[in-house]
């Protein structure tokens, strides 16, 4: 190699240097919002929220349902044009719902869309790059050290075991 001319492994080790600088707020936020998804099922830092909402009149229980959006909807009774339901109520005749909800404060709201931004929304973008920003870092660990040494075959091992733990998931998880 002659002096001054750098190698792949010197332009790789600081392209992850540095992109994972970057990467450490961006996968903190990632990681928070990963946890609190995990957890989504269960009012895990849930707030409640009283929610007033004007609906069509007249509307039946199935469709009631699907204009609320409510986790574990359960209708109890009806009386008098009153549905009544786990979380609040529905007048038949106004077409006002009054009910209560469990939802993340605003931050937390705001941390998990990163997680589902669909593709008509910009966020996607973003979620994009910082994927293929995490497979780089993945990929240019392997410049890290030279082939020959003893520290590059034990990231192999651990690459290796790695792929075998998430194919393994992947097939015990089944549907």
């Amino acid at each position: 190699m002659q002096k001054g001319k750098k190698s792949i492994h010197h332009y790789m080790r600081a392209l992850h240097r540095d992109i994972g600088f970057l990467m450490i707020g961006l996968t903190l936020v990632y990681a928070i919002s990963g946890f609190i998804l995990i957890f989504r099922d269960k009012d895990f830092l849930k707030v409640t929220q009283h929610t007033e909402k004007q609906l069509p009149p007249n509307l039946d229980e199935d469709n009631l349902a699907d204009a609320v959006r409510l986790r574990d909807f359960n209708v109890t009774r009806t009386e008098g044009g009153i549905i009544y339901f786990n979380q609040g109520t529905y007048n038949q005749t106004t077409g006002t719902a009054s009910y209560n909800e469990k939802v993340y404060p605003v931050v937390l709201q705001k941390f998990n869309r990163l997680h589902m931004a669909p593709s008509k929304n910009m966020v996607h973008w973003f979620t994009a790059i910082y994927a293929i920003l995490l497979v780089f870092l993945a990929i240019s660990s392997f410049w890290m050290y030279k082939s020959r040494n003893r520290l590059f075959r034990r990231g192999l091992l651990f690459t290796v075991i790695g792929l075998i733990i998430s194919v393994t998931l992947l097939l015990c998880l089944g549907n």
